[in-house]
C-alpha cells in the first residue's frame, strides 16, 4: 500500500513538470503554420510565420520570468532588461 502512495505521488509530480512545459518549441509552431482557409502554409509565408510565432512565445516567457527576488513582477526599465537579458540567453 505503501508503495502505490508513493508511486502516485511521484507520477503527479512528474505529469505537472510535462503539464508546465513552455511551447516554445519549433514544431509548435510548425502546427499552427495554417492560412485562413485550413490548409498549411509553405515556403516564405510558413518561413515568416514560424520566425514571428517563436518571436512570440519567446517574449511570453520571458515576461512570465521577469519577477524580483520576493517573487513581485518588475515594472519599467527593470523589466526591460530581464526580459532582454532573458531572450539573450535562449
Amino acid at each position: 500500500m505503501r508503495k502505490l502512495l508513493v508511486a502516485m505521488i511521484g507520477s503527479m509530480f512528474v505529469l505537472s513538470a510535462f503539464a508546465q512545459a513552455p511551447a516554445t518549441d519549433t514544431s509548435s509552431c510548425e502546427a499552427k503554420a495554417i492560412d485562413k482557409n485550413g490548409k498549411p502554409l509553405y515556403g516564405a509565408a510558413k518561413a515568416s510565420f514560424i520566425k514571428k510565432c517563436d518571436k512570440t512565445a519567446k517574449s511570453t516567457t520571458c515576461e512570465a520570468k521577469a519577477v524580483s527576488k520576493n517573487g513581485k513582477p518588475l515594472y519599467g526599465a527593470a523589466k526591460d532588461a530581464s526580459i532582454k537579458k532573458c531572450q539573450a540567453s535562449k
